[in-house]
């Protein structure tokens, strides 16, 4: 099966989300270099309400940040993850049987390098079960239990070829604001507040076996964390498949009968699982006008009565208002306050997947 990632305009996630990470950095890092971090991916550290951040954006940060430090976990727990451990990682799991071996190898791995939590594998009615089991008394830090259950997610599935369905994750802290860009990362029912975080793989036909070369390895480690982070393969959860068919359309101009018609459901089933998911069409829609206007408006390759044009509003005073409902900020103010904007105006755009700068990334590989 194709595990080319999902063509189209990735999700963007909130400012908040991403500040979960940004706040240990700033007792670790220098001011300076935390700062130089983020004007190296266009991002201040001043919080704008309503503020996103985009795929790229985060993946860049990781490899910055994992480069510099010496540390593939980013400082998210007590100890540093060496420089490595993911190679070594995907190795031993590449040498699996099958999808439960590599997964009990997962857990075995992180067991010798955690100080701070225990992870164990459960098998139960077919599906499999990571759980994060605290060694002593530990706060759970969000961001790095998110980072790790998501590991777990993205190289299972990488290793079998298709992105692995999820049957539920369930994170051991309070539901936080910001809980509508998990489901982002994650194509399944989240509960927050739960006695332990896990993440609970859907059961699969045969045991799924791993097949991967030693080339194919190469390269998922060239691009990491690309291609394990954010949801990318072409077997999604609803709402992502809504955008991708919202991306196919001209103009956006994509309803929600045309919706069910594609999806085989009726209009009235398809609202009922959307608002299931916590969602609606019209949000999904103006989630990817959204991610679509601010891809454009940091490229700054086109005018904003063009990009208004582009995501199908009829004028660029409807654009204003919309965007500024979205973000806080108009279109104009967004464009003006990305840090150095203007030396990268009108530019040709290079698409990140092309050029991310190997002397940055080429760590993950090396012996």
């Amino acid at each position: 099966m194709s595990s080319d990632p999902t063509p189209g305009i990735l999700p963007t996630v909130s400012r908040a989300f991403l500040e979960d990470w940004l706040r240990l950095l700033r007792q670790q890092c220098p001011p300076q270099q935390l700062a130089g971090f983020l004007n190296q991916i266009r991002l201040t550290e001043t919080i704008q309400p309503g503020g996103r951040v985009t795929h790229d954006q985060i993946v860049r940060l990781y490899q910055l940040i994992a480069a510099e430090t010496g540390d593939e976990m980013l400082g998210l727990w007590s100890r540093p993850i060496r420089s490595g451990t993911l190679k070594h990682l995907c190795a031993s799991m590449r040498g699996a049987s099958s999808l439960s071996a590599a997964l009990f190898r997962f857990t075995s791995f992180w067991n010798l390098l955690l100080d701070d939590f225990q992870l164990v594998l459960e098998t139960e009615a077919g599906q499999m079960c990571v759980l994060l089991k605290p060694r002593g008394a530990y706060q759970p830090q969000r961001f790095g239990h998110m980072l790790l259950l998501k590991l777990a997610h993205g190289v299972s599935s990488w290793l079998t070829g298709r992105e692995l369905p999820l049957a539920q994750v369930g994170f051991a802290f309070e539901r936080p604001d910001f809980a509508e860009d998990y489901p982002i990362l994650f194509p399944a029912p989240i509960l927050f507040g739960q006695a332990q975080s896990r993440i609970v793989f859907a059961a699969q036909p045969d045991d799924l076996p791993v097949a991967r070369s030693e080339v194919e390895m190469q390269e998922f480690l060239l691009r990491a964390p690309r291609d394990w982070i954010f949801t990318s393969y072409r077997t999604h959860a609803l709402p992502l498949r809504l955008r991708e068919l919202l991306l196919l359309s001209d103009r956006l101009d994509y309803h929600l009968k045309d919706a069910a018609k594609d999806l085989n459901l009726t209009p009235r089933t398809l609202i009922r699982r959307l608002d299931a998911e916590g969602t609606s069409f019209q949000g999904i829609k103006d989630g990817l006008r959204r991610d679509i206007a601010i891809r454009d408006l940091s490229r700054g390759l086109k005018s904003i009565e063009e990009i208004s044009q582009d995501i199908g509003f009829a004028s660029a005073a409807n654009f204003h208002r919309a965007f500024r409902r979205w973000t806080n900020a108009t279109p104009g103010a967004y464009r003006q306050g990305l840090p150095g904007e203007a030396g990268h105006r009108h530019l040709p755009h290079q698409n990140s997947k092309d050029v991310e700068d190997r002397s940055v990334v080429a760590f993950w590989v090396d012996d």
